[in-house]
């Protein structure tokens, strides 16, 4: 078990970004992605490509056609980006305007379940999914048009 906290990233009129960190972690899931790719020589205009891609998501809001659905039928697990890419960034896409942001990386494999890494990214985020859904079923925590309510930890 290691707890998580939900961070606000940024936000706009369009979309409210979060992040979660473990308490353990002095980054955020999606600082350490931007810290392992940022300044990668090789996967720079890929890890470029998400950037805009984030900030496309910012101005107009967690719309569908940004995203290819990654996890199972019953999450909101998404990645980044829709087009060819040797990375991938994996978020949960709440809402048209509410998107957490998680961690990625180098996807080698078919799907993300063949890498290690990269599952453990998804995993990550369908356990605080489910958290976070049964803490708004017993009112903890709110989900409102465009933000999420809460001061408390997820033990994930």
């Amino acid at each position: 078990m290691s707890e998580v906290e939900l961070l606000l990233v940024n936000s706009s009129e369009s979309c409210t970004m979060y992040t979660i960190q473990f308490l353990s972690d002095d980054k955020s899931e999606f600082e350490k992605f931007i810290f392992k790719f940022r300044n990668n020589a090789e996967l720079n205009p890929d890890f470029q490509k998400i950037m805009r891609f984030v900030e496309q998501i910012l101005s107009n809001g967690a719309l569908e056609r940004y995203f290819r659905h990654e996890g199972k039928m019953n999450d909101s697990v998404v990645a980044l980006p829709i087009l060819k890419s040797k990375l991938r960034l994996y978020c949960l896409r709440l809402t048209d305007k509410i998107l957490v942001l998680g961690n990625g990386d180098v996807k080698n494999s078919r799907t993300y379940e063949e890498n290690d890494t990269l599952q453990g990214y998804v995993i990550d985020l369908q356990k605080f999914e489910r958290l976070l859904k049964q803490e708004v079923r017993s009112g903890k925590v709110e989900i409102t048009e465009k933000e999420i309510v809460t001061d408390k930890t997820f033990e994930i």
